[in-house]
């Protein structure tokens, strides 16, 4: 192959198109704006969405969704992951945050009872599940909500 040879995808180009030159040219004299009006102007036309003064589509349909600003944002953490405690601990949520386990509390902190838990520890955080509280007394610690 010769670089003169060299020819781009077929279709991928094609000629420009020089408005507003002539008859002959298929788009002469308005240059396809028509006759007068706003969009015929110099710096014509109206913003995305206008209708003319009627009340636009995207104010005359109902909005989806409903965001409360009350709600809390809890971090959970399973009960398992606290076996990376020694026995007879305190774990609050700057323990949990200095062993990696929360890397942001947000609103609070919730242990949940998936897996098992072999250590005796007193965990204060601001919830339990139940099946946590009950796994973590049944090893020995306290489950004391602050």
């Amino acid at each position: 192959m010769k670089l003169y040879e060299l020819k781009p995808a077929e279709g991928s180009t094609s000629n420009s198109f020089r408005r507003g030159r002539g008859h002959g040219s298929g788009n002469g004299k308005t240059a396809g704006k028509g006759h007068k009006g706003q969009n015929a102007r110099s710096g014509g036309g109206v913003r995305p969405g206008f209708e003319g003064g009627q009340m636009p589509l995207y104010r005359r349909i109902p909005k989806r969704g409903f965001k409360c600003i009350n709600t809390k944002e809890i971090v959970a953490i399973n009960v398992n992951l606290l076996n990376v405690f020694e026995d007879g601990t305190v774990v609050d949520i700057a323990a949990l945050q200095s062993k990696g386990l929360v890397s942001n509390p947000r609103d609070g902190v919730k242990i949940l009872g998936n897996g098992d838990i072999t250590k005796k520890l007193t965990v204060q955080v601001n919830a339990f599940s139940a099946s946590a509280k009950e796994k973590i007394e049944a090893a020995g610690g306290k489950a004391e909500v602050i």
